[in-house]
């Protein structure tokens, strides 16, 4: 009897040392966490191609968390300081990502502000990086023979539209490049209490 006590107790122990680690402690460090200076809501354009990027599981392949430079040399590669906890005041929930199939997309909007590439990356990755292995995501994009009035068309490189025809935006498409466009954290970042500051990284252009 006095074990299965014992072996109960030391279960519950663990089970609020786990609980203090994981939820308690964090809630103690960020719940008075404020949003940086430069940090900007995202507006209901950017909310929706956020729902966008989704539903469409870009966060299987990108990552919005660059490292520190001791684990890795994610600032070399163009992506910008390390990310704090700050950064994500807006995200509910947050999308860090886990795997680097393809860049990682924390500064994409810094890297590259064009929403004509990116509509164009969009509809054909490899007009615009040869090796690219991301898919490309015609069911965005509406093939008309001539556009009509109020139409996004799409500038595309030359050979990457069916001959004839011209490519159009739609409003998924549009949300979704405004999401991007919105992911510029190139601000000076301050860290929560007990971390260190990340300075500010102008990212390189992007790949």
């Amino acid at each position: 009897m006095r074990s299965v006590t014992f072996l109960i107790a030391s279960g519950m122990f663990m089970l609020a040392l786990a609980t203090s680690a994981l939820v308690v402690l964090p809630f103690l460090q960020l719940h008075e966490l404020k949003p940086l200076p430069g940090l900007k809501p995202y507006t209901a354009a950017e909310l929706r191609g956020r729902q966008v990027y989704i539903s469409n599981g870009c966060i299987y392949c990108h990552s919005q968390q660059p490292r520190d430079a001791a684990f890795a040399p994610d600032a070399k590669r163009g992506w910008g300081r390390a990310s704090v906890a700050a950064d994500y005041y807006y995200d509910h929930p947050h999308l860090l990502g886990t795997m680097r199939t393809g860049p990682d997309l924390f500064n994409i909007g810094a890297r590259q502000p064009s929403a004509d590439w990116h509509l164009g990356h969009l509809y054909q990755p490899r007009a615009y990086v040869a090796q690219s292995i991301m898919p490309s995501y015609p069911y965005l994009f509406d093939v008309k023979d001539a556009a009509d009035q109020g139409d996004r068309v799409v500038t595309l490189p030359p050979g990457a539209a069916p001959a004839g025809k011209v490519v159009v935006a739609t409003p998924d498409a549009l949300d979704l490049v405004a999401y991007l466009k919105s992911l510029d954290h190139t601000y000076a970042a301050i860290a929560a209490p007990g971390g260190e500051a990340s300075k500010a990284a102008k990212p390189v252009a992007a790949n």
